[in-house]
């Protein structure tokens, strides 16, 4: 039992790994589908490890911007957006 759950887990390592990506459902979905290849497991794993690109802050003027992601308004000086949690 404790093999198998150890197996599952390095089958989906790439998924666990890259859980807090924008494309985390696609990730998910290419190492399930393709996981069982090498090719497709490493596929996977590097673009799990791919680092995502940073969103870009708009500045709207007088103390707000907006978070490049959800577009919700944000303070100026705020490290981290209030309703999707990206880093600004």
């Amino acid at each position: 039992m404790t093999l198998l759950v150890l197996m599952a887990l390095l089958y989906f390592l790439p998924t666990l790994i890259g859980h807090n990506k924008r494309a985390a459902g696609a990730i998910f979905l290419v190492n399930l589908l393709t996981g069982w290849t090498i090719i497709g497991w490493f596929v996977t794993l590097i673009w799990a490890c791919m680092a995502d690109p940073r969103p870009m802050v708009v500045y709207a003027g007088h103390g707000v911007h907006y978070c490049s992601r959800c577009g919700t308004p944000q303070f100026v000086g705020a490290r981290f957006c209030s309703a999707c949690g990206r880093v600004l």
